[in-house]
C-alpha cells in the first residue's frame, strides 16, 4: 500500500495548481500526506487487527487533520454509522490495501464491497472500490497489463480504450468514481515504472493525490519495486502510527 501513499503525497500540491507536463517534482518541501493516506491507514488497520472498517475510519478521519471530503467529515463527527450513499473516489483511493491481503478474486471483491459500503454504498462507490482493489491483486499475482485492462474492462464496464493522449485535452477535475477510477487505471496501463506511473495520473489535470494515489497501489503491485529514496522520502513526511501499521502490513502480506 506504499505505493499509493507515495502517490498521494506526490500529487498533494498538484491538485490546487494543475501541472502541464511530466516534468515536475514528485516531493518537495509542501508535499504531503491528505486524507487518502489517512484512511488507506484505516483499512490496513481494520485487516490487520480485525476491527469495523466504520471504527477505523472514524478513528483515524477523528485522530488526524486531512482535506476530507464535507460529507465524509460529517460523517466522521456524528454520532451515526449510516452511509451517505456517496460515488467519489474516496472508497477507490483507501482499497489498495485490500488488494495486497486477500489471496482469491471473490475474497478482494467482497472484501471492497465491505470497505466501501460504510460510507460509500452507491454502486459506483462501491464498482470504484472494487475495480481498484481487483486492479492490485492481479497485478500482484502476476497478471499482464493486457489481461487486467480485460478483466477490468469486462467485469465493470469502465472504458479502457482510450490512451492519455485522447484523455488529457478535455479531462476536468472529478471526484466521481466512474469519472476518475478508470482513468487512473489508464495512466497505470501507460507506465513504464512506478514513476511514471505517478506521473501520468498527475498530469492528468484532475484529482492529482486520489488519481495518484489509485495508479500507484496498482503500479506497486506490479513492478514489485519502488525507489528508495521515494520510500525514504514518503516515511519522513508520515506519522510513526502509520509507519508502524505499514511495517506490520508488509510483515504480513509482502
Amino acid at each position: 500500500m506504499l505505493g499509493a501513499i507515495i502517490g498521494d503525497i506526490a500529487g498533494s500540491i498538484y491538485e490546487p495548481v494543475p501541472v502541464r507536463t511530466k516534468n515536475f517534482p514528485l516531493f518537495t518541501a509542501q508535499s504531503r500526506y491528505t486524507d487518502d493516506t489517512v484512511l488507506t491507514i484505516a483499512v490496513a488497520y481494520s485487516i490487520l487487527t480485525g476491527q469495523d472498517y466504520t471504527t477505523s475510519l472514524k478513528y483515524f478521519g477523528r485522530k488526524y487533520k486531512a482535506p476530507y471530503g464535507s460529507n465524509f467529515y460529517d460523517w466522521v463527527l456524528s454520532a451515526s454509522n449510516a452511509p451517505y450513499n456517496s460515488w467519489g473516489n474516496g472508497s477507490a483511493m483507501r482499497v489498495s490495501p485490500v488488494g495486497f491481503a486477500f489471496d482469491f478474486v471473490d475474497d478482494v471483491l467482497a472484501e471492497a464491497k465491505k470497505s466501501a459500503e460504510v460510507t460509500h454504498n452507491h454502486p459506483e462507490g462501491i464498482k470504484g472500490a472494487q475495480a481498484t482493489a481487483l486492479a492490485v491483486y492481479l497485478a500482484r499475482i502476476g497478471e499482464s497489463k493486457e489481461s487486467i485492462k480485460a478483466e477490468i474492462s469486462n467485469r465493470f464496464r469502465y472504458n479502457l480504450d482510450r490512451t492519455l493522449a485522447e484523455i488529457r485535452p478535455t479531462y476536468r477535475f472529478d471526484v466521481s468514481c466512474q469519472g476518475s477510477v478508470p482513468e487512473s487505471i489508464i495512466a497505470f496501463i501507460e507506465s513504464k515504472d512506478f514513476i511514471s506511473a505517478i506521473k501520468n495520473a498527475i498530469a492528468l489535470r484532475g484529482d492529482a493525490d486520489t488519481m495518484a494515489c489509485i495508479a500507484g497501489g496498482i503500479a506497486q503491485a506490479f513492478y514489485k519495486k519502488i525507489p528508495e529514496k521515494m520510500i525514504i522520502q514518503a516515511k519522513a513526511k508520515l506519522p510513526l502510527e502509520f509507519l508502524r501499521i505499514i511495517t506490520y502490513f508488509n510483515s504480513k502480506f509482502n
